[in-house]
């Protein structure tokens, strides 16, 4: 009885594949290019799920979104109100609106993991410099995507730190004036600046978003995923037990990873579950108390700071002294610090890709890099009052473009280990 059951499934399932084959001829070799017939190396470690765990809080983001907009209105006389009626009134509203806001949290944990593992095992040297480009420009798309949906739920951090954000612009010499009036739609932030960041949040960014995502997919398939050897499997022996094209040390994606990354996307679920149901601010880190506080252009909060996610650029802005009355040199340096980020493939000179076989030096230069981002996300997140607080921060921010400049120097001129011909598989 059993296996009728199973054999009439089978057969129904393959009938709606030959079905869908016949009108869309094209889906099913697109399945195979990405799926199981993309062959992964065989020796991805746990550093290699956070790729998934994106596209898993992006999904997230989306869906929640739908049903957020459904309840919110983009004005500043309601958007407060609507976020209160969407917490208080909606049925499970609190719950939609704390997987939005801590999803939107978890998102940058796991894309900075993502980046940080990129960077640990060169997956950003040739021939992936373009995914790696293009996965910047995702970083820089969600960063403005999770800036303008900061700014709608209208409480005072939003109201104040869409000021200080926007208000960067006039710094910018003869335009800067003029450009920060033409954001903002007005004087200061009001109507017009969230009716333009909510089309903005809900429409254009996540359109653009998803684009370059699939971009960000295709060209990794292209060229093939990088592995913590930093060795490509394609130049090793040919022909296993999968395909006669398939390479000897690469296993098809699917079933393999997607088994394997199933498991860790239930433990994500997980956390995020349990920081939803438990402790959805996270301590003001997620959720800032100010911004349950419904904006008042006439009071200014004690400390205006932006999102964790934001605060190592936000301490560099901070932390850099006016030089002859111009303010514009925090803003180059904020900026500069994320464009450094895209010049790793050509700053990078050293022959070997993962770090796995690099020697102390450039370990030492990883760590001070890793050190100094998360202090000043540290220091940014403070009231910025402290005088030692502010030297620390500049000399943070030199060691962090210290990591840039100086890498051309140093990643040539450290002792590398011999690297295996073949990907290992040891821890």
């Amino acid at each position: 009885m059993t296996n009728k059951i199973v054999q009439t499934a089978c057969n129904a399932a393959n009938g709606v594949m030959d079905w869908v084959n016949q009108r869309a001829p094209g889906m099913m070799p697109a399945y195979r290019k990405h799926m199981t017939e993309y062959y992964a190396p065989k020796n991805f470690n746990i550093w290699y799920i956070f790729g998934v765990l994106s596209m898993v809080a992006l999904v997230n983001q989306i869906v929640t979104g739908i049903f957020l907009t459904m309840h919110f209105k983009p004005s500043a006389a309601e958007a407060f109100g609507s976020v209160e009626y969407i917490m208080r009134d909606v049925d499970w509203g609190w719950l939609i609106r704390y997987m939005h806001s801590t999803g939107a949290s978890l998102f940058f944990i796991v894309i900075y993991l993502h980046m940080f593992r990129g960077l640990m095992y060169g997956s950003y040297k040739k021939p992936r410099e373009l995914v790696w480009l293009l996965g910047m420009v995702i970083y820089l798309v969600l960063m403005a995507e999770a800036f303008m949906g900061y700014v709608l739920p209208w409480g005072q951090m939003s109201y104040w730190g869409a000021k200080v954000i926007i208000s960067l612009f006039g710094a910018i010499p003869v335009i800067g004036t003029g450009l920060t009036e033409w954001i903002m739609g007005d004087f200061n932030p009001g109507d017009a600046t969230l009716n333009r960041f909510f089309a903005l949040h809900v429409i254009a960014l996540p359109l653009v978003l998803l684009l370059l995502v699939v971009l960000h997919i295709f060209a990794l398939h292209e060229v093939g995923s990088n592995n913590p050897d930093g060795v490509e499997i394609k130049k090793g022996p040919k022909g296993n037990r999968w395909s006669e094209k398939a390479p000897a040390d690469g296993i098809p994606f699917h079933p393999y990873y997607t088994v394997k990354d199933t498991f860790y996307v239930a433990c994500f679920l997980i956390i995020a579950a349990f920081i939803i149901f438990f402790a959805p601010t996270f301590g003001g880190w997620f959720l800032e108390h100010d911004n349950f506080t419904e904006a008042n252009p006439l009071v200014t909060p004690a400390h205006i700071k932006p999102v964790w996610y934001f605060t190592p650029y936000y301490a560099m802005l901070r932390v850099i002294p006016s030089f002859f009355g111009i303010k514009l040199w925090g803003v180059l340096v904020m900026f500069g610090a994320i464009v450094m980020l895209f010049l790793v493939p050509w700053l990078d000179k050293s022959p070997v890709k993962s770090y796995r076989y690099r020697g102390a030096l450039s370990w030492g230069m990883l760590l001070m890099f890793a050190v100094s981002f998360l202090w000043l996300a540290k220091i940014g997140a403070g009231p910025g009052t402290d005088p030692v607080e502010a030297i620390i921060g500049r000399v943070l921010t030199f060691l962090y473009f210290a990591f840039f400049i100086t890498m051309p120097v140093w990643s040539k001129l450290d002792k590398t280990k011999p690297v295996p011909e073949r990907v290992t598989m040891h821890d």
